[in-house]
């Protein structure tokens, strides 16, 4: 027999059922519950509320696993890249090498993108932060694209949709920065793979070619794969709630990039890098910001440590160290800000306050590092979390949509003003 879940209201007793995942999580589902008994739960944030079931990714933070369709973050991350990732969130499964090349030829033939879109950029304030400028660019697709509008495309259609996004998405974070630079964009490279030649769009000149160490093109793929999918976060519950609308695939994942854009949301690894200027500007003592940390009374925060769902360690933070690491001995910078961040590391694992209550580095202080250390400024950061996030915001999507999933719509419940009348102008 089932396990149910009961819950008294009343006078009266509603016997609720229990949903068992394939990893033995549990849910109590409430779908019935207003309809048998008038009332709703109310969860702000809703972080006890599971908004749907889902075969995409699975995180225990309180153990540290993060997996993707199964597969280990870790062994990804080490042996696989980032469009093979891509493949897996979306369709399922680990593609063949023959299927993985089909793919790649796919998203080749797409990447360039119209060139009416370069009017936009002469439109944008030069000052124009680039998560507005990619937010627009996205939603601006499904207008050059309006087959992408039929709510009910086939799937090969479908796929097309996706193929188009995946290829163009480079070559337009790569353009916001060379906007942002003044200097004239770089056209894709097809015979490049999709992270080179992204970073030979976005680091290349129009005057000369360059080479672009295998340790960067490396680096970059890790980072892109550990941030390409984290389950039910503000974004990608985005994406689900304005696809369940029967929006189009773009201007859903528009909708996540502004979600993204939040800086509770996408903009950890920023913060990190403006925390460790604030230090180089103080001085550059890292022992009198570890102490401000630990003073319970001062409002001081050290950004970059810990995560507030992995309880024990963020273990896609084990493997960007070790990228972190390899990219500076590569490049070779002294870089004041950079040599406090690993005072701030070395110090921060040895010190027992942040030992006992696990305030390990995560993810964002080693990406914001990489980041830097490649030369990007610090407001394109949340712009490339996105260019890693788009395979799982599209896979979420396509999920949602291939689930037949309602369009989401919360409760509420009402505080304001009971009934009153209406007051003329005159007499108020």
């Amino acid at each position: 027999m089932s396990e149910t879940a009961s819950i008294s209201l009343n006078g009266k007793s509603y016997e609720l059922p229990v949903i068992t995942g394939t990893e033995n999580e549990q849910g109590i589902d409430i779908s019935k519950l207003r309809d048998v008994s008038g009332a709703i739960t109310v969860d702000p944030g809703y972080k006890n509320t599971g908004a749907t079931k889902s075969a995409i990714t699975f995180l225990d933070g309180e153990v540290g696993i993060l997996r993707y369709r199964g597969y280990p973050i870790e062994q990804l991350a080490e042996q696989s890249t980032f469009l093979e990732v891509a493949y897996l969130l979306i369709y399922g499964e680990l593609p063949s090498s023959e299927t993985l090349l089909d793919f790649r030829k796919k998203i080749s033939r797409h990447t360039l993108i119209h060139e009416d879109m370069k009017k936009f950029f002469d439109g944008f304030p030069s000052k124009s932060h680039p998560m507005g400028q990619l937010s627009c660019l996205v939603g601006a697709l499904s207008a050059f694209y309006p087959e992408s509008l039929n709510p009910n495309p086939s799937e090969e259609e479908e796929n097309l949709t996706i193929i188009k996004l995946l290829a163009k998405m480079p070559t337009i974070v790569s353009w916001i920065y060379k906007k942002s630079l003044g200097h004239p964009v770089i056209y894709p490279r097809n015979e490049l793979n999709y992270v080179h030649n992204f970073l030979n769009m976005t680091f290349g000149q129009i005057t000369e070619d360059i080479s672009i160490d295998k340790s960067i093109v490396s680096a970059m793929h890790k980072l892109l794969i550990l941030h390409a999918d984290h389950e039910q976060n503000c974004s990608t519950s985005t994406v689900r709630i304005v696809g369940s609308s029967n929006a189009n695939l773009y201007a859903s994942i528009s909708a996540g990039i502004s979600a993204l854009w939040g800086p509770l949301h996408g903009g950890a690894n920023q913060a990190v890098i403006e925390m460790l200027e604030n230090i180089k500007n103080d001085g550059g003592n890292s022992a009198k910001w570890l102490a401000k940390a630990k003073d319970k009374n001062d409002p001081f925060r050290l950004m970059g440590f810990g995560h507030r769902v992995y309880k024990n360690f963020d273990p896609r933070a084990k493997i960007i160290k070790e990228a972190c690491d390899e990219v500076l001995e590569k490049l070779g910078i002294n870089d004041p800000v950079l040599n406090i961040a690993k005072e701030l590391e070395e110090a921060a694992l040895k010190d027992q306050y942040f030992v006992d209550r696990k305030l390990y580095p995560n993810v964002d202080f080693y990406s914001g590092i990489i980041y830097r250390a490649l030369g990007f400024p610090t407001d394109m950061f949340t712009v490339l979390f996105a260019l890693g996030r788009l395979p799982g915001w599209i896979a979420q999507w396509k999920e949602m949509k291939a689930n037949k999933e309602p369009i989401g719509r919360p409760r509420q419940i009402y505080t304001g003003s009971t009934t009153r009348d209406y007051v003329p102008l005159d007499q108020r």
